[in-house]
């Protein structure tokens, strides 16, 4: 059975190789690139491994309508969607080899650990987060401009060995994608006519909050677990008061 890895990117110079480098273990890699204006290119040049395929491609407010175009470019038998910002360890590498062989299950669900700061978030949101990310080609397509999910049909099982992610390496870069990933979510909501309020922006925030510091025991991760908390609540409250904007 064949596996092709699509990783999507945009000005991802910093974090490509090592992405790359945990994903040798393919048999195609497809980079999707949405019009970088960093070195991307010239990186993976460099690289100069003929498994990667490097494809520009417009991504247009949509996450989804991005995956399913590099699903339609891939031959392989399996696929395995890959961030740039997520590392597959030499045991994952070895179950998802061994686990493709099987014809009898259509997706794979791959637990995810979160790394703050050095610090792995045991708790909160990402404490226990599982994404189907590993599927047969043809099962299904993703839905959703932003937070997407992959709606396979069939049999699906998860794994066993964790997909390490290495996100927001800094406060900025935190920051900055909480204000990209809110407009695109307000947008969306705009779309579906959901409506916004003083109310809904407070309860959404403060909810928020609640969940992943307390009913979720994000306390227990120190300070990264309280900054990720915050930051989170912030992302609620900029995408309620986005909303409300949109439609006033």
């Amino acid at each position: 059975m064949s596996l092709s890895i699509i990783i999507l990117t945009k000005n991802e110079e910093n974090t490509i190789v090592d992405s790359l480098e945990s994903a040798s273990f393919a048999d195609e890699i497809i980079i999707v690139d949405d019009n970088s204006t960093d070195r991307i290119d010239e990186i993976i040049k460099k690289i100069n491994n003929p498994k990667i395929k490097l494809t520009k491609h417009s991504l247009d407010h949509d996450f989804s309508a991005q995956r399913n175009f590099a699903l339609k470019i891939t031959k392989s038998d399996w696929i395995l969607f890959l961030d740039a910002d997520e590392r597959i360890s030499k045991e994952l590498q070895k179950e998802i080899i061994e686990k493709i062989k099987d014809n009898n299950i259509d997706g794979y669900f791959i637990k995810r650990s979160d790394f703050l700061w050095g610090k792995k978030l045991r708790y909160g949101e990402t404490g226990n987060i599982k994404l189907l990310r590993l599927g047969k080609r043809g099962s299904g397509i993703w839905k959703g401009k932003v937070h997407e999910t992959w709606n396979i049909k069939g049999k699906t099982s998860e794994l066993e060995n964790d997909l390490t992610h290495l996100p927001h390496q800094t406060i900025k870069e935190f920051l900055s994608e909480i204000n990209y990933y809110s407009d695109l979510r307000a947008k969306e909501l705009f779309d579906k006519g959901v409506e916004s309020n003083l109310l809904s922006i407070i309860i959404y925030t403060k909810g928020k909050f609640m969940v992943n510091y307390f009913l979720k025991l994000g306390f227990l991760d120190g300070i990264p677990g309280f900054v990720f908390a915050i930051l989170m609540s912030f992302y609620s409250f900029m995408v309620r008061g986005k909303l409300y904007l949109l439609r006033h």
